[in-house]
């Protein structure tokens, strides 16, 4: 258990080990890390330092990880000793000066009141090539002036993927972290004071991020971290830490009260469950399970992106009569209080009128400043303060947003985002590949599966496919490669994806 007084003292320190090292006012600091304690010090230290905080998925692949290293310019970061050697692999082609590391098990406590689960391997790596965090942390007294530090001062760069590349970097402020945490209080149904929430997603993500790094500063709840799911560790910690709110995918929520021993677990404590339609979709059916067994009707988390710090409307307190299930799907809500959204036409910009299809556009205190080092991208997302998603939707005649799904070509992996456009830079390095084009598969535990059509050249494939992806990619970005002669195309040059997409379900 750490204090929030602790938190500012290991925050403190962590600042002064920084700058000790050389970091100067907005060097990025990346972050390399599970869920864990040392990610929330990390987190609160380096903009005490005047850094710019720069997390990066543990998934991550060496490939996947050099590209966010030198795209930031990152010159220091903090790796759990698993990854590390993820960091020596491409040590030679970024900028790195210092290399901090740390495991699991620097901060488990000695009898864990909970079962750890089987992929947290509570023994710590020999990593003599880089600095201890823990022992560094207690070697440097975290005393004297910190930095003064301004709202509009950039304080992180969160990565999101994009249809026209690699992951670019999100610029936010401080005052965009700020608002999110603010404007997170209208996610639940109704004010009940000191809360505990528990929270398994990752934190590099966009949401941990904002649940278990952002609100809880501001309301002063004391969270319940957990490094990855595991259901058995959620049913024991809900009634041993008297957990109040918990957000949890559909899939997940059906796999915990399918359980045969669920009604053996005090779950009273509980006064809010949140979920995500991803894989699967929230139904009255499953609501009214959950709310004979718990007296809680589970209800939708609402609509954001990575470019907006996410969470930019709510859905508590619209479940009467299943309001939001029955309403055309997908039923996101109304806006945050300062957040606006209008529909817009795809092609002229122009506003449309509610009832109508087409693009949704966010106007919010938390939207990013630009893509970093991308002014031409910066341009295309940001077009007079209003972000244009990307993304297809309406306003109903109440306001209430729908959201029916991604004008870009994104594919959602078990709830992760998967850009095609990743994907085929990576293949097209293959020299055995002349041209690929990546489209979703539906499937039905994974909600869809990236497909990658390939016109090979004349050089014979060295090995498969997919072991050069997976060298490469995280594991949930590997393709199925199905190999073709030629690509349907449009008069103007362009592949025709959609057809190519029917192609791979008709395969399944």
């Amino acid at each position: 258990m750490i204090t929030f007084g602790e938190l500012k003292t290991l925050s403190d320190r962590f600042a002064w080990l920084l700058i000790e090292h050389g970091l100067q006012r907005s060097d990025r600091v990346a972050v390399f890390l599970q869920n864990c304690p040392q990610f929330v010090i990390a987190f609160h230290g380096i903009p005490k330092a005047g850094g710019v905080y720069t997390p990066i998925s543990p998934m991550s692949k060496s490939f996947e990880l050099s590209h966010q290293l030198s795209d930031s310019g990152a010159r220091m970061i903090l790796a759990q000793d698993r990854l590390v050697r993820h960091v020596r692999d491409v040590c030679g082609n970024v900028g790195l000066d210092v290399v901090f590391s740390t495991s699991l098990a620097d901060m488990l406590p000695a009898r864990p009141e909970l079962p750890l689960h089987r992929d947290i391997n509570s023994e710590k790596l020999s990593c003599p090539d880089t600095i201890d965090f823990v022992s560094a942390l207690s070697g440097t007294t975290g005393i004297g002036t910190l930095p003064s530090l301004s709202l509009s001062d950039t304080a992180a760069l969160n990565y999101t993927g994009g249809t026209t590349g690699m992951p670019k970097g999100c610029v936010h402020s401080h005052s965009n972290m700020l608002y999110a945490a603010a404007s997170g209080r209208f996610h639940v149904r109704e004010d009940f004071g000191s809360e505990v929430p528990m929270i398994f997603a990752p934190q590099f993500w966009i949401a941990g991020e904002n649940t278990s790094l952002l609100s809880p500063m501001l309301d002063g709840n004391t969270v319940v971290l957990l490094t990855r799911w595991d259901a058995d560790a959620i049913l024991k910690a809900i009634p041993l830490y008297g957990v109040t709110q918990i957000s949890l995918p559909v899939d997940l929520a059906i796999e915990v009260i399918d359980r045969v021993d669920f009604a053996d677990h005090d779950l009273s404590s509980l006064r809010t469950i949140r979920v995500n339609s991803l894989m699967r979709k929230l139904t009255p059916e499953l609501r009214q399970r959950w709310k004979t067994a718990t007296g809680l009707a589970p209800y939708e988390a609402a609509y954001g992106m990575t470019e907006t710090h996410t969470g930019n409307s709510f859905t508590a307190g619209m479940q009467d009569d299943d309001l939001d299930l029955n309403a055309r799907p997908i039923f996101a809500g109304l806006p945050v209080p300062e957040t606006r959204f209008k529909i817009a036409d795809f092609d002229t910009g122009e506003t449309l009128p509610l009832g109508s299809e087409g693009e949704i556009c966010c106007l919010t205190p938390s939207a990013t400043l630009g893509y970093w080092r991308n002014d031409e991208a910066t341009a295309e997302l940001i077009r007079d303060g209003w972000i244009h998603t990307g993304d297809l939707g309406m306003l109903n005649a109440d306001g209430y947003l729908h959201y029916f799904g991604r004008k870009r070509e994104m594919i959602k992996v078990r709830g992760m985002s998967v850009f095609p456009a990743e994907i085929e830079m990576v293949l097209s390095q293959h020299p055995a590949v002349r041209s690929v084009a990546v489209v979703p598969r539906p499937d039905a535990t994974k909600g869809q599966v990236p497909v990658a059509f390939v016109i090979q050249t004349e050089v014979p494939i060295d090995g498969d496919l997919r072991a050069w992806c997976t060298e490469r990619l995280s594991s949930f970005k590997v393709p199925e490669i199905r190999f073709v002669n030629s690509f349907p195309m449009t008069g103007t040059g362009k592949i025709k994806k959609a057809v190519l997409a029917e192609l791979a379900a008709q395969d399944d």
